[in-house]
């Protein structure tokens, strides 16, 4: 290992920023290029650009017209993966608002602190939770509010059959009553003919506000830029324009696209690049996941690690054919080796692992398609510079850990009315500060070690969960494993893994020789519990945080009672 200073890494120099000026400018100009190509399809019904582009038009015209909405005015987004999101947030944007992702399955207390956070002024929500909102909306500043049921962007007759269904079969529609909402299909209907001129946005103006995930306090928003948003959209064009046609791919989406990630991947790259998403409303549902991919002629994944295991066990998705994919992306979380293996195995395509945060828009480092690194995150994306710092901000010297730092164009402006957030996560310089622990190899390929808070101090010596997960993960019957600390009498803490096996005769016993073969005697876990399925978020990830809460001061020693 070479104990030289470790420098500061950049990727090549970013192309194209100076084309646009803001995402509105992005996105008109992508719909007159690839006008008659198919922009996003879900549940069998497609958009084209050309439409895309008349119904954002529609819905920005009904905003600026018909409501006393102005310019930077903030509107929340709470919708699933359906046709009405993409038209609801290009139509948003370029009606001058801030766009609010917000989660579908938020709790009523969730909802009300980030709506009361970014005095959100508007809502689209699906109705299927429309009476969430009814018993928080006096606690808001929220003026007007659009409601949307699941089917509204198919056509007669299937929308009102799917809305049929939904909401008298499946009984997935509370009862509410908001006797001011305005329904998006009426919004639509009347925005449509109005002549009104897209907002005149700069490029320094907050085009989205993104609430992190709230692990580490209250969740926070991050104001994303259209510079930001465009920048992002241009990394990644630009590191994999080697491995995809524009205007050719289908990429699928299974992931909720109000999440950062796919957000970014599947509704702007894909749009900037004309290429066509097919949105997958529930992917929980494999069932229904794997039919549509049976029926679809897919070239590119963007998925997660849990979700790339949860389908690789499947005799019929391992029965598709794969002939044309050519790109999979992973993110949200770490990639473990026998995932990307086993996805490599089944459908011959490899992982290309790329790394960000909610504050960097948030690509900040991907695997190149011509030098895959499995175990690492790859290299900085164009016009993206990397560091890392020991716990005073001192360098480090390079192959050591320590807290990865990045500066580029895509990193946020600041939190949401958080100046005080912001001044210690973003310095004078614009380097953010991400809280995750890596090593800057010498060929400068990167490795994320783990999370700060996630480490677990063993007698003194540092562990990292990943790594642990990593080795248990390869034992061919461990479908899904985590590691956190726990408190210990003799070594401050131990090791604790939770473990999903396929085969039930896997015991402890087994699995502690096993992680004795690949890892240090202070790593091997003292402590194994097995459990049918872990806890995870929406997107898939799992919550270590959960698991930690769970635990007591019951926890007992192997041969005790813990298996």
């Amino acid at each position: 290992m070479s104990h030289a200073t470790s420098p500061v890494v950049s990727g090549p120099p970013l192309e194209g920023m100076e084309e646009f000026a803001s995402v509105n400018e992005v996105f008109v100009h992508t719909c007159g290029r690839f006008a008659d190509k198919p922009a996003f399809t879900c549940m069998g019904q497609t958009l084209s650009y050309a439409e895309l582009e008349r119904l954002s038009r529609d819905f920005a015209a009904w905003l600026s017209e018909e409501t006393d909405l102005v310019q930077g005015d903030r509107i929340a987004i709470q919708l699933p993966n359906v046709l009405q999101f993409p038209v609801a947030i290009f139509g948003a944007i370029r009606a001058g608002l801030v766009v609010v992702n917000t989660n579908p399955l938020y709790t009523e207390r969730e909802m009300a602190h980030q709506f009361q956070d970014a005095d959100v002024k508007a809502i689209l929500i699906l109705a299927n939770m429309a009476d969430k909102l009814e018993r928080i909306l006096p606690r808001t500043a929220i003026r007007h509010v659009l409601v949307t049921e699941l089917g509204d962007m198919h056509d007669f007759p299937k929308r009102t059959l799917i809305n049929a269904v939904v909401k008298h079969v499946k009984k997935m529609v509370p009862r509410y009553t908001l006797p001011e909402a305005t329904r998006f299909r009426d919004a639509l209907t009347r925005g449509r003919g109005q002549s009104s001129d897209a907002a005149i946005c700069q490029t320094d103006d907050v085009a989205v506000l993104q609430y992190t995930g709230g692990t580490t306090g209250v969740a926070k928003g991050t104001m994303l830029t259209h510079r930001n948003l465009i920048a992002n959209m241009l990394q990644t064009r630009q590191m994999i324009a080697g491995l995809i046609e524009e205007g050719r791919e289908t990429i699928i989406a299974p992931l909720p696209v109000y999440h950062i990630y796919t957000f970014t991947v599947n509704c702007l790259f894909t749009m900037i690049t004309g290429n066509h998403t097919v949105l997958i409303p529930n992917p929980r549902d494999i069932d229904g996941f794997i039919k549509t991919l049976r029926k679809t002629d897919y070239t590119g994944f963007v998925g997660l690690n849990t979700l790339f295991n949860a389908l690789c066990q499947r005799e019929d998705f391992r029965a598709l054919d794969f002939s044309r994919l050519k790109l999979t992306i992973s993110g949200g979380m770490a990639l473990t080796k026998a995932a990307a293996k086993r996805w490599e195995e089944v459908t011959g395509c490899a992982i290309l692992e790329g790394y960000g945060m909610t504050e960097t828009s948030p690509i900040v480092c991907v695997n190149p398609p011509d030098g895959i690194q499995l175990g690492t995150i790859g290299k900085p994306v164009p016009g993206t510079s990397i560091k890392v710092i020991g716990p005073e901000g001192e360098e480090v010297a390079r192959g050591d850990p320590g807290e990865l730092c990045v500066q580029g164009p895509q990193v946020m402006k600041g939190y949401w009315n958080r100046p005080e957030d912001t001044a210690r996560t973003l310095d004078a310089e614009s380097w953010i500060r991400t809280g995750d622990i890596a090593v800057i190899q010498e060929d400068d390929y990167v490795r994320i070690v783990d999370r700060k808070k996630d480490m677990i101090i063993v007698s003194g010596f540092n562990v990292y969960p990943n790594e642990i997960e990593d080795v248990v993960a390869t034992h061919e019957d461990v479908i899904e494993v985590a590691a956190i600390g726990v408190p210990d009498d003799a070594s401050g803490e131990a090791i604790k893994l939770f473990v999903v096996s396929r085969d039930e005769a896997l015991d402890a016993e087994t699995l502690r020789a096993w992680c004795k073969q690949e890892l240090s005697a202070y790593k091997v876990p003292k402590l194994i519990e097995f459990r049918d399925e872990l806890p995870k978020t929406n997107v898939g990830k799992v919550l270590r945080r959960e698991l930690r809460d769970s635990q007591d001061s019951k926890e007992s020693a192997p041969g005790d009672g813990a298996t």
